[in-house]
């Protein structure tokens, strides 16, 4: 079967399936959409792992021809609702590989001296390198299987003198890191600076350097990000999960006084509370009574505003109750 008419029926499929899902239910009976959707699920269940994995696959490619919005939205999560992604190391690889394309095609266009807004004293040659260099440090550090830290400054760059050739650099570093990520094993053991001490850490680490960076550009050339509701809610747990290692934040929370967040995502329905003080810092995927604070927004936009690219003003959030909580917390975690 050619790749042309797998392409067609999975994007055939994804239509069919949406376009069942999100039906008004004086059009469609819901007992007849359920009965429908549970059927393809149970006859896509039955499909090899190999298979299930590359159905998921051409679900997301079918996702990347369609333009950003509800649409491209409903196809990106339906490996998702099916049970698709048996290798969730892969589904990180191919959200890393989607958009690194998009930001290098950003910086490319963008003159390398101009500011970036959301990171002050920067230009986008130094959001560049930076992001370059990433890709450089965790390529090398899956490479080697590293047993203990290595510095980012002792790994060969290669940066070229000419700015104009950065973004080519750019791209070879994303598909060299994701190709040494793909090569293994997610279990193997090896050193991180995070909370899991597995090759599995870093493509979804990488994902969300490249995710927030990707918006550092977007917002200095006046655009609005769009983060996934699902990829913007895992990189809120992938930010608490590992701020405790990251000692340029664990040290400034460990010294704020008691207080507490709860965050709630008005796209998903999580939410997320953050605890800090003299008891020390603590989260749970859920929301608590009394918090001291309370900020709602898209996912998105959470996670913008807990890497410091939001703000407690900012009109794509609400926030409730005391502020100065939330401002002390912002202070102490500023990325």
């Amino acid at each position: 079967m050619s790749d042309a008419l797998l392409n067609a029926l999975a994007e055939a499929l994804a239509d069919v399936v949406i376009s069942i899902d999100t039906c008004e239910d004086d059009v469609l009976d819901p007992d007849t959409a359920v009965k429908w959707l549970e059927t393809t699920g149970f006859l896509l269940d039955r499909l090899p792992p190999a298979d299930r994995r590359e159905l998921a696959r051409l679900f997301r490619r079918a996702a990347g021809r369609r333009p950003e919005g509800a649409w491209h939205d409903q196809l990106l999560r339906i490996p998702d609702s099916f049970g698709l992604d048996d290798d969730q190391h892969e589904l990180y690889c191919d959200a890393i590989e989607h958009i690194e394309r998009r930001f290098v095609a950003t910086v490319r266009d963008t003159d390398p001296a101009t500011p970036v807004t959301t990171c002050p004293g920067w230009t986008f040659a130094d959001l560049v390198r930076h992001h370059g260099t990433t890709h450089r440090w965790m390529e090398h550090l899956v490479r080697t299987r590293a047993t203990e830290r290595v510095w980012s400054r002792d790994v060969p760059l290669g940066l070229p003198d000419d700015p104009a050739a950065h973004p080519d650099w750019l791209a070879r570093g994303a598909e060299s890191v994701l190709v040494a990520l793909r090569k293994v094993d997610p279990d193997t053991p090896m050193w991180s600076n995070g909370a899991d001490q597995r090759v599995a850490y870093f493509p979804r680490r990488l994902l969300f350097e490249a995710v927030v960076h990707l918006a550092d550009a977007e917002l200095s050339l006046g655009g609005e990000p769009s983060i996934g509701p699902g990829t913007a809610a895992d990189g809120i747990e992938e930010f608490l999960e590992n701020l405790p290692y990251f000692s340029w934040l664990a040290g400034p929370v460990s010294r704020l006084a008691d207080g507490s967040l709860v965050l709630t995502s008005t796209d998903t329905g999580a939410s997320w509370t953050v605890g800090f003080g003299e008891a020390g810092f603590a989260w749970t995927k859920s929301a608590t009574p009394d918090p001291s604070a309370r900020v709602a927004g898209p996912a998105g936009d959470l996670l913008l505003l807990l890497y410091g690219r939001r703000t407690a003003a900012d009109p794509h959030l609400t926030v409730t109750g005391d502020v100065s909580v939330l401002t002390a917390w912002l202070t102490a975690t500023a990325f």
